[in-house]
């Protein structure tokens, strides 16, 4: 952990150095809470009948765990598939559409490979996106009438990033990402991988050098008042350290931002998520909550569906929502992107 760390343990210490803020405005701290599964039934080697099983316990489980629970703005907390292409099966992928209908959560892109081209990677994110929204019904378009995705890559090798380009092995993704109609990437963190970018705890745009790796290791700050400007919009999740939780009772424990039967929720790392949480620059009011997992295998399902995630949320409801403080609101990534853009803009958000 300590060599990977290096990229980005100053940065991290530079914020942690910085007094904590509020929204500063009069106005309560809008916090916007988003999920992004990598969810990926079909992995390590899982044949239909189970991937089928795993989506089934999604089908029964989602539902009650959200049941009755409301964010600020009355909409429940959401849970976003990023469902791979390398493991397309369209019986899964009408069943998880049925659960967006439901208004549980949106399905966007996930994506492992290697050895490709340029050309050949952007041929098979065109064909997908379009096979999940002519087959499916899936994705939105954006305004310019093309349709739109968020993305998250496999391996957290978002544009070349591992060494000697394993799982990606293409300079100019993040072009490609935009060609195709990519809204925003919501891979990182990726700590402890190598696969972490020096810039954490942000929301910023990248531009694509299409000669070398890691166009994304710096970017542009997304602001209040100014256009994207970039090829592409990344919404990082908080990566941090733990004090309160220590190895060997001394080094402190990583936290990125995971869920999972290792990494359950609590009001203790929500806490750690407010403090270094993304926010517009300009925009102080407004914190950006982006959480990931990986929902699919059965050893999460209980930490991900069950009891114990179900009093995190009504813990976050209880502590973090009495509109004189604190608005938490509950939102799909894509609603996410959405609110960095009315930011940039100048809007508020109600």
């Amino acid at each position: 952990m300590i060599h990977a760390a290096e990229k980005w343990l100053l940065p991290y210490l530079a914020q942690a150095l910085r007094p904590a803020t509020r929204s500063g405005s009069g106005r309560p701290l809008t916090i916007l809470l988003a999920v992004a599964d990598h969810f990926e039934p079909l992995g390590k080697g899982a044949g239909q009948e189970r991937a089928l099983a795993r989506v089934a316990a999604w089908e029964k489980g989602l539902p009650v765990l959200l049941e009755g629970l409301r964010g600020a703005d009355g909409r429940p907390p959401r849970h976003d598939f990023f469902y791979p292409l390398d493991e397309y099966h369209p019986e899964i992928m009408d069943r998880l559409a049925a659960l967006r209908e439901r208004g549980l959560g949106e399905v966007e892109v996930h994506l492992h490979h290697q050895g490709e081209s340029s050309a050949q990677l952007e041929d098979m994110l065109a064909a997908y996106v379009e096979l999940l929204h002519q087959r499916h019904g899936l994705l939105r378009r954006a305004a310019s009438g093309g349709l739109t995705y968020g993305f998250i890559h496999g391996n957290w090798a978002l544009d070349n990033a591992l060494p000697g380009g394993r799982w990606c092995g293409v300079n100019d993704e993040l072009a490609i990402l935009a060609r195709t109609g990519c809204f925003a990437d919501f891979t990182l963190p990726a700590a402890p991988s190598p696969a972490q970018t020096r810039t954490i705890n942000s929301i910023y745009y990248a531009t694509d050098d299409p000669v070398k790796p890691r166009s994304h290791e710096y970017g542009r700050a997304a602001a209040a008042g100014k256009a994207p400007s970039g090829d592409l919009l990344l919404i990082q999740g908080v990566l941090a350290l733990n004090w309160r939780r220590r190895k060997h009772g001394l080094l402190p424990s990583l936290e990125n931002s995971e869920l999972g039967w290792h990494r359950p929720a609590s009001l203790e790392r929500m806490e750690i998520w407010l403090r270094y949480a993304p926010r517009v620059a300009g925009a102080h009011d407004v914190c950006f909550i982006k959480l990931h997992c990986h929902g699919a295998p059965e050893e999460h399902h209980q930490a991900l569906l069950g009891p114990a995630m179900r009093k995190f949320y009504e813990n976050i409801l209880s502590r973090y929502n009495d509109g004189i403080d604190y608005r938490l609101c509950f939102v799909s990534c894509w609603e996410m992107a959405q609110a960095v853009h009315a930011l940039e803009e100048g809007g508020k958000l109600g």
